[in-house]
């Protein structure tokens, strides 16, 4: 998933809260929907963040041997300046880009 290409909001702002329970009728139900999106999405990135530095770890760790990687501050900076995966969610959410489904009640 190419995170920069996701139309958000850098920072938290303030929203309205009517517009989370419109389809779900509860607004903790959309909560969670929105709370689990976003635990997918981080462990999304942070599953490709550990591959691409994954390419610079070395066989041999030695504090003598300590070396600045451009490439790799590069990424850091790339991963950092991203949405926050919260706030990735709740855009998914408002845009109806999220499936989800309510098990039903067996009585």
């Amino acid at each position: 998933m190419d995170y920069k290409k996701i139309k958000t909001e850098g920072n938290t702002v303030t929203r309205d809260l009517r517009r989370f329970d419109r389809e779900t009728g509860n607004i903790y139900q959309s909560v969670v929907i929105i709370g689990k999106r976003a635990n997918q999405v981080g462990l999304e990135m942070k599953e490709e963040l550990n591959n691409k530095l994954s390419e610079f770890a070395t066989s041999t760790d030695n504090l003598e041997e300590v070396f600045e990687n451009r490439e790799q501050i590069e990424i850091a900076r790339y991963y950092e300046q991203l949405p926050k995966p919260s706030l990735i969610a709740i855009s998914e959410y408002l845009e109806d880009k999220i499936y989800y489904r309510v098990p039903e009640e067996n009585d």
